[in-house]
Protein backbone atom coordinates (compact mmCIF):
# COMPACT_ATOMS: atom_id res chain seq x y z
CA UNK A 1 0.00 0.00 0.00
CA UNK A 2 1.34 3.52 -0.38
CA UNK A 3 0.58 6.62 0.63
CA UNK A 4 0.87 10.42 -1.19
CA UNK A 5 2.01 12.76 1.88
CA UNK A 6 1.47 16.47 0.99
CA UNK A 7 3.53 18.08 -1.84
CA UNK A 8 6.78 19.68 -0.94
CA UNK A 9 7.51 21.74 -3.89
CA UNK A 10 7.07 19.53 -6.99
CA UNK A 11 7.91 16.74 -5.75
CA UNK A 12 5.47 13.95 -4.35
CA UNK A 13 7.12 11.54 -1.59
CA UNK A 14 5.68 8.22 -1.47
CA UNK A 15 5.89 5.96 1.48
CA UNK A 16 5.47 2.45 1.32
CA UNK A 17 3.92 0.66 4.45
CA UNK A 18 4.20 -3.19 4.75
CA UNK A 19 2.54 -5.31 7.61
CA UNK A 20 4.64 -5.74 10.65
CA UNK A 21 6.42 -8.82 11.10
CA UNK A 22 7.66 -10.22 14.43
CA UNK A 23 10.82 -12.66 14.55
CA UNK A 24 11.84 -14.52 17.61
CA UNK A 25 15.59 -15.63 17.29
CA UNK A 26 16.78 -18.87 18.49
CA UNK A 27 19.62 -18.83 21.18
CA UNK A 28 22.38 -20.62 19.57
CA UNK A 29 24.01 -23.22 21.84
CA UNK A 30 28.32 -23.61 21.80
CA UNK A 31 27.58 -27.20 19.39
CA UNK A 32 25.61 -24.49 16.61
CA UNK A 33 22.35 -25.90 17.62
CA UNK A 34 19.48 -23.71 19.16
CA UNK A 35 18.32 -23.87 22.12
CA UNK A 36 14.85 -25.56 21.41
CA UNK A 37 14.01 -26.76 24.85
CA UNK A 38 12.16 -25.18 27.93
CA UNK A 39 14.88 -23.22 30.47
CA UNK A 40 13.33 -25.21 33.47
CA UNK A 41 15.56 -28.57 33.75
CA UNK A 42 13.57 -31.51 33.44
CA UNK A 43 11.12 -29.75 31.28
CA UNK A 44 10.80 -31.16 27.31
CA UNK A 45 7.48 -28.95 26.30
CA UNK A 46 8.50 -27.05 23.44
CA UNK A 47 9.36 -23.32 23.37
CA UNK A 48 6.69 -21.23 23.47
CA UNK A 49 8.54 -17.56 24.36
CA UNK A 50 12.10 -15.95 24.87
CA UNK A 51 12.70 -15.32 29.00
CA UNK A 52 15.80 -13.15 28.78
CA UNK A 53 18.69 -14.92 26.23
CA UNK A 54 16.40 -18.17 27.13
CA UNK A 55 13.37 -19.52 26.25
CA UNK A 56 10.42 -21.24 28.30
CA UNK A 57 7.48 -23.71 27.29
CA UNK A 58 3.63 -22.10 27.23
CA UNK A 59 3.26 -23.41 30.86
CA UNK A 60 6.21 -22.27 32.28
CA UNK A 61 5.26 -18.40 30.62
CA UNK A 62 1.89 -17.94 31.91
CA UNK A 63 3.80 -19.18 34.96
CA UNK A 64 6.26 -16.47 34.88
CA UNK A 65 3.75 -13.83 34.09
CA UNK A 66 2.03 -14.62 36.81
CA UNK A 67 4.84 -14.07 38.96
CA UNK A 68 6.03 -10.75 37.19
CA UNK A 69 2.19 -9.44 37.84
CA UNK A 70 2.63 -10.76 41.46
CA UNK A 71 6.02 -8.25 41.61
CA UNK A 72 3.77 -5.41 41.03
CA UNK A 73 2.67 -2.89 38.39
CA UNK A 74 6.06 -1.20 37.93
CA UNK A 75 7.58 -4.55 36.95
CA UNK A 76 5.91 -4.72 33.49
CA UNK A 77 6.85 -1.12 33.08
CA UNK A 78 10.57 -1.70 34.09
CA UNK A 79 10.84 -5.14 32.37
CA UNK A 80 9.60 -3.54 29.20
CA UNK A 81 12.42 -1.46 28.74
CA UNK A 82 14.62 -3.92 29.44
CA UNK A 83 16.98 -5.50 27.05
CA UNK A 84 17.59 -9.90 27.05
CA UNK A 85 20.64 -10.11 29.07
CA UNK A 86 19.37 -7.58 31.35
CA UNK A 87 16.16 -9.62 31.98
CA UNK A 88 18.50 -12.41 32.82
CA UNK A 89 18.84 -11.75 36.46
CA UNK A 90 14.73 -12.01 36.79
CA UNK A 91 14.43 -14.75 34.63
CA UNK A 92 16.85 -16.38 37.04
CA UNK A 93 15.27 -15.45 40.16
CA UNK A 94 11.57 -16.85 38.92
CA UNK A 95 13.39 -20.05 37.33
CA UNK A 96 14.80 -20.60 41.29
CA UNK A 97 10.71 -20.30 42.88
CA UNK A 98 10.10 -23.35 39.88
CA UNK A 99 9.50 -26.60 41.90
CA UNK A 100 10.56 -29.57 39.91
CA UNK A 101 8.11 -32.83 40.70
CA UNK A 102 9.65 -36.22 39.65
CA UNK A 103 7.33 -38.49 38.82
CA UNK A 104 7.47 -41.34 39.98
CA UNK A 105 8.36 -45.20 38.82
CA UNK A 106 5.92 -48.52 38.82
CA UNK A 107 9.11 -50.08 39.95
CA UNK A 108 7.14 -52.06 42.50
CA UNK A 109 3.47 -52.04 44.01
CA UNK A 110 2.58 -50.77 47.22
CA UNK A 111 0.62 -53.89 48.94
Amino acid sequence: MRIGLPEQGRHVKQLKISPLVLHTVAKKTEHGMHDLTCLIKGCQAKVYAPAGTHSICREHFLNYLTWRRRKGPQMFMKYAGMTMEERDPLVAEWANTIRVEEVPTASAPKT
